[in-house]
């Protein structure tokens, strides 16, 4: 579905430009409309009691212990007020009337705007099994989910990971360095299974166990046991003891308030390239969007820092009258045992692969060709194959008759 036109707001005249959303896309996109000229009243509505904070410390430095709460806040608090923008934090919106162009609090306050950004973010995906609600079950995705997690991740704590992506791997890693014993439980036959090839999932996996990591594939949790608070993991054929478990099996987009607004959704917030939604004056952008990839020659839905801020980025300045189209390479990292995985662009449909350095160095990347044409790249502490990767995936999918990945 494409979206129709869309007017654009007059910078100079007074309009009331709203943002659901205080994470890094929703705080992007208002100081981005201000440094594009846009003078009229911005309300940036969080339902966390912070201001808008960068998400990646959360499973790593701010877990560890290394980096205190203060350091991982995106902006001072006076910058906000400096900028003009009214930061209102512990808000729910309740409804998005799109007919009357208003959004509804769950106070009952009604909020008029001339612009709507929907900058709803994702959730963790939810483990349906007996006991998965008792005392010593985290998830990992809010600031205050990392603090209470932290509390628990003293020396000697049997951890128990519920998924072997991103999130439960960095854990994993954190955990072990706070004096933890670690299991990761994965459902798939390997772990980064959805995000990279078998090559790097088994170099990961080496890394992992070198450290002491007990990591377990095709495993899938049956139920969480114990009197008082965890004590037990239980899959189809096996119990594992544990302290703590930390489930880690994926996000779902937060497109509620949009579907029921009639906005068009698809497992995410249906977008054009220029972040317009299937409304007039509603914008969406971050990991709540399925946007076109120019990469893929499809849409896709992407849990990314760098999506959610440089989508805002373009759909402030359409507010502001350009036409800008995001049109950026995916790209993504995560850290673990101190070796950095940088990626670009996507594994999937590639028909070939060429190495550059040496896994036994930790120093490596993976190129990923289809049809000759570089589509992805993943580098383990070698940033210049990864950037060099980067620019050529981008160049590639700008040249005419660019083959796309399946």
């Amino acid at each position: 579905m494409i979206p129709p036109p869309r007017k654009h707001l007059n910078v100079v005249a007074p309009a009331t430009f709203v943002v659901v959303g205080a994470g890094p896309a929703g705080a992007q996109a208002c100081l981005a409309l201000r440094e594009h000229g846009f003078r009229g009243r911005i309300v940036l509505l969080g339902e966390e009691p912070h201001r808008p904070y960068m998400r990646p410390p959360l499973s790593k430095k701010l877990l560890a212990g290394e980096l205190e709460e203060d350091r991982v806040y995106l902006r001072p608090e006076a910058l906000f007020d400096a900028q003009g923008i009214e930061l209102k934090r512990g808000v729910r919106v309740a409804a998005v009337d799109t007919r009357a162009a208003r959004v509804e609090l769950d106070n009952g306050l009604r909020l008029p705007y001339d612009a709507l950004l929907l900058a709803t973010g994702s959730r963790p995906r939810r483990l349906d099994v007996p006991g998965a609600k008792g005392p010593g079950i985290h998830y990992l995705r809010t600031l205050d989910d990392a603090l209470r997690l932290r509390r628990e991740l003293v020396p000697g704590r049997r951890v128990a990971i519920v998924g072997g992506g991103y999130i439960g791997l960095e854990v994993a890693s954190t955990a072990v360095s706070l004096g933890c014993r670690v299991r990761v439980l994965e459902v798939e036959d390997r772990i980064l299974a959805r995000v990279t090839t078998a090559p790097v999932s088994g170099y990961f996996e080496r890394v992992h166990r070198g450290h002491g990591v007990d990591v377990r594939c095709g495993v899938r949790v049956a139920a969480f046991e114990g009197t008082d608070r965890l004590e037990t993991v239980a899959s189809s054929d096996e119990r594992f003891e544990a302290d703590v478990a930390v489930i880690g099996i994926g996000a779902l987009a937060n497109d509620e308030l949009a579907r029921a607004a009639g906005i068009a959704c698809d497992d995410g917030i249906v977008v054009d390239e220029h972040c317009r939604t299937s409304e007039p004056n509603v914008y969406a952008a971050g990991d709540c969007t399925r946007h076109p990839n120019r990469v893929l020659g499809k849409r896709v839905r992407l849990e990314s820092v760098q999506n959610a801020a440089e989508q805002a980025t373009v759909a402030a300045r359409n507010l502001c009258g350009q036409d800008i189209a995001y049109d950026k390479v995916p790209w993504f990292w995560s850290e673990q045992f101190g070796l950095k995985l940088q990626t670009a662009g996507f594994f999937q449909g590639c028909d070939e692969v060429v190495s550059k350095g040496d896994p036994a160095r930790d120093a490596f990347a993976l190129l990923y060709r289809r049809a000759g044409i570089l589509i992805g790249v993943d580098a383990v502490n070698l940033a210049s194959e990864y950037l060099a990767g980067r620019r050529e995936i981008g160049l590639a999918a700008d040249a005419p008759g660019h083959v796309r990945s399946a």
